[in-house]
């Protein structure tokens, strides 16, 4: 695991996007796996900035994304389709239709079914953009005995509901279940680029830069088995 400690979180922000732009320049098909949250919203910033000044071109790219809450509709401001499409796509010239978030039907399981069809169709990443919960949770991948390899629908954990309740008006409004990409579908990218921000981070960066053992109850412990995973953090997130 490569280790980036930055100054606070714009140069987090930009060193990650900096990645991001050099596989976009070395590769224009490139594809990629995204994520939501308040990590990566600075370095969705500035490669929306990277775009309009003619750095980088989105129009051959293509992503996948990690999760989706269940029982929330897309247009809905708290829905991580309506996030990705107001910090990044609606921005960049990136073709809507190569873009993919887990979608609902009324049965869930078939939900599932499709969304493991459509990561094995797009295959692997060129990158995978993963954040991490306070509670070291991967995607929605909570703590367990035992990990999802596949798409699930999972049951969030309390933690996670408090940690996601500021984003909603309330702690009740904030949904209970989620649609996300299993361990093994998260880490399918030819790169891991992994951001963590904030002192309510510390706690999980902490852990997972200083343990040597896989353990299920800290799914980002996986990250160890990655052969080619960036740890972008703030200071805050590293000191505490």
């Amino acid at each position: 695991m490569k280790l980036i400690v930055c100054e606070n979180y714009d140069e987090m922000s930009r060193k990650a996007a900096d990645l991001v732009a050099e596989i976009i320049k070395e590769n224009p098909k490139a594809k990629l796996g995204l994520a939501t949250g308040s990590s990566p919203e600075g370095m969705y910033a500035e490669l929306v900035n990277d775009y309009q000044e003619g750095k980088i071109d989105f129009a051959e790219v293509s992503s996948i994304n990690l999760d989706e809450y269940v029982g929330i509709d897309p247009e809905n401001p708290q829905s991580y389709q309506y996030f990705m499409n107001y910090h990044l796509f609606d921005k960049v010239n990136i073709d809507k239709n190569n873009t993919n978030l887990p979608k609902e039907y009324e049965n869930l399981n078939e939900a599932t079914e499709k969304y493991n069809d459509l990561l094995d169709k797009f295959g692997t990443r060129d990158l995978q953009v993963l954040g991490i919960g306070p509670n070291g949770h991967i995607a929605f991948n909570e703590p367990a005995d035992k990990l999802n390899m596949r798409t699930s629908i999972i049951d969030l954990s309390p933690e996670t509901i408090k940690a996601n309740s500021r984003f909603f008006d309330s702690e009740e409004d904030v949904p209970k279940q989620a649609l996300s990409m299993g361990m093994a579908d998260a880490f399918d990218a030819k790169t891991l680029l992994v951001l963590a921000s904030g002192k309510a981070k510390h706690e999980a960066i902490n852990k997972l830069v200083s343990t040597d053992k896989l353990d299920p109850q800290f799914p980002a412990s996986f990250l160890a088995l990655h052969n080619n995973c960036y740890l972008i953090v703030d200071k805050e997130a590293y000191e505490g």
